[in-house]
């Protein structure tokens, strides 16, 4: 599925979140999420800093344009974990999968190897 093509929705609640079998389905959809409870979670890797915070700002652009904010954290340098889920309702919506698909495309350097 190309999540690109989507745009996140406003959800002030209200809206049922997905059930487990659903966000299940639609994580095959991505590449290199997983669920954690009702979030979705990455980990991304950076070549050096300077990459990870362009990366940040991104992904901050991103969620100001899809009204859809994940949360994140930088360590270590260049690791970064991303973390997305609709807050007003508890669990996932189609919007995290909208979100995280585009978060895919942001551009990014390969990390280093071994590291």
């Amino acid at each position: 599925m190309d999540w690109t093509k989507k745009r996140c929705v406003p959800c002030e609640g209200g809206v049922p979140k997905l059930a487990r079998a659903r966000a299940e389905e639609l994580l095959a959809t991505l590449d290199g999420w997983d669920l954690q409870g009702e979030k979705l979670h990455r980990h991304f890797r950076f070549r050096d800093f300077a990459g990870a915070m362009r990366f940040v700002n991104a992904l901050a652009a991103l969620a100001e344009q899809e009204g859809h904010h994940p949360d994140f954290a930088l360590h270590d340098w260049n690791l970064l974990d991303v973390t997305t889920s609709t807050h007003a309702i508890g669990g996932l919506s189609e919007n995290d999968f909208i979100l995280a698909g585009k978060i895919d495309r942001l551009p990014r350097e390969a990390p280093p190897e071994g590291r």
